[in-house]
């Protein structure tokens, strides 16, 4: 989406204009959207400035297909309304024009201004205690736009009169140095929006690049502002972080800079000094996974990433809940996933949708052990039976278990058997030695005398 996060510098440092022609960079009109190229025309053509701006244009010169197309303008969102039917206003933090085409959207957002300038009377922003942004509908010129906008490699326009890049704050320069660069004083930044330091790690593992060391300094000490930041829109951003098909390196830059702690606490305590505990190997492993589906354009489930993120703080809480609560196994593990679930979405709001999910998967991993009889073949018909699966072959895998991994080979081969090749492998199971064992541990049901008079 748009780049948004975009907010007050100092008055007195001006923006510095490079131009670049249409003869000198590659970004064609045949690349860019064509609903896009419309909305840039009407605006253009109603004589209004209109550009196509930031991700968009970054990608563009980096030669990589850009996900969404964003425009900015000097028209207001009601006049960008008037303009196109299809078109809806959303917003109060960030007031945008929606023009929508079917399934494309095609972003409008209203150049923004200085703070200075702001009409205090209309309560057009907002800051809060810790110098977060609550609201920012101040209206300003491209200039300003320009220094409000949170990177310099995001700030780069596209002008459809002319076909040329405009660059105010030295993105060009930051995307051939292969630089992530805040624009304005870092802290008061990330004050006013502390996401913009996970956009930070995000931009830097997604395009290959380093974060600027004036960028990266007060990244650890102000991480805890993360806190103050709805969990709903932390969950949203932890998708964006995790299931773009860079997790893994993602995941590597938010330990680097402490940020992975205020999304995952339930996971850092788990973390171990050499980094190989089964937690932190099952950890880096799915997201590797993760990567490899999106990257082949395969589907990915969020239930499943966090179900395997997960599944060691849960059974550590069951083992703790058996032993000192006195619980068996089943009612501590049933209530080691409320307490783990409930803990990780007090800082990423995880709908219930995927909670559900997650419940399913891991309730799966306790009865894969249980073949025999119908039982495989039930199992076999759960709608989570493969998510529960994927992640019996990751424990086997992060923990070297033998035994599990012969539970895992095993239904790796049942899922492919024929009908009868599935019969001969259910009855095969009687004559295994683990199931013998299981037999052996297994205690007959004592049958308690029939009271007369009690009513059965």
């Amino acid at each position: 989406m748009l780049n948004r996060e975009t907010d007050s510098v100092p008055e007195q440092e001006s923006a510095h204009l490079s131009v670049i022609p249409r003869d000198q960079h590659t970004i064609s009109r045949q690349q860019i959207s064509e609903n896009a190229l419309k909305v840039l025309y009407r605006l253009n053509k109603s004589g209004y400035e209109a550009y196509l701006v930031g991700g968009g244009v970054r990608d563009l010169l980096l030669g990589k297909r850009p996900k969404d197309f964003d425009v900015t303008t000097n028209a207001t969102p009601e006049q960008v309304r008037k303009l196109f039917r299809n078109c809806r206003l959303v917003g109060r933090r960030f007031r945008l024009a929606h023009v929508m085409f079917g399934p494309e959207i095609i972003e409008v957002a209203t150049f923004r201004g200085h703070h200075e300038h702001a009409d205090e009377s209309k309560n057009i922003a907002q800051q809060g205690k810790n110098g977060m942004l609550l609201r920012d509908n101040v209206y300003g010129n491209i200039e300003e736009d320009a220094q409000r906008r949170d990177f310099t490699i995001n700030s780069l326009y596209y002008s459809v009169a002319d076909f040329s890049v405009r660059d105010y704050t030295g993105g060009l320069n930051d995307l051939r140095a292969g630089q992530i660069r805040l624009i304005g004083d870092p802290e008061t930044r990330y004050r006013e929006d502390p996401v913009r330091m996970l956009r930070a790690v995000r931009f830097a593992a997604k395009l290959q690049m380093s974060i600027s060391p004036e960028t990266a300094a007060p990244i650890a000490h102000l991480a805890s502002l993360l806190r103050d930041i709805p969990a709903a829109r932390l969950f949203e951003e932890a998708l964006k972080l995790l299931q773009a098909g860079y997790g893994y390196e993602t995941y590597l830059k938010l330990r680097e800079y402490q940020l992975f702690q205020p999304l995952f606490p339930v996971i850092c305590r788990h973390f171990t000094p050499n980094g190989d505990s089964p937690m932190e190997k099952i950890l880096a492993q799915v997201l590797k996974n993760t990567d490899h589906r999106i990257q082949n354009d395969m589907r990915v489930n969020p239930a499943f990433l966090f179900a395997a993120m997960l599944w060691y703080p849960l059974i550590e809480l069951a083992q703790k809940l058996t032993q000192e609560g006195g619980l068996t196994y089943h009612d501590a593990f049933a209530l080691a996933m409320n307490d783990i679930l409930d803990e990780q979405c007090r800082s990423l709001a995880i709908p219930k949708r995927i909670t559900a999910l997650i419940r399913d998967i891991w309730t799966l991993q306790l009865r894969l052990s249980r073949r025999q009889g119908k039982r495989a073949h039930k199992l076999l018909e759960q709608p989570k039976f493969r998510a529960a699966y994927d992640l019996l072959a990751l424990r086997a895998e992060a923990e070297h278990s033998a035994e599990l991994q012969r539970l895992a080979d095993w239904w790796g081969s049942f899922q492919a058997a024929s009908v009868s090749q599935q019969k001969a492998m259910v009855n095969t199971l009687d004559d295994d030695s683990d199931g013998n064992a299981a037999r052996r541990r297994r205690r007959p049901r004592r049958r308690t005398p029939r009271r007369e008079g009690n009513g059965a």
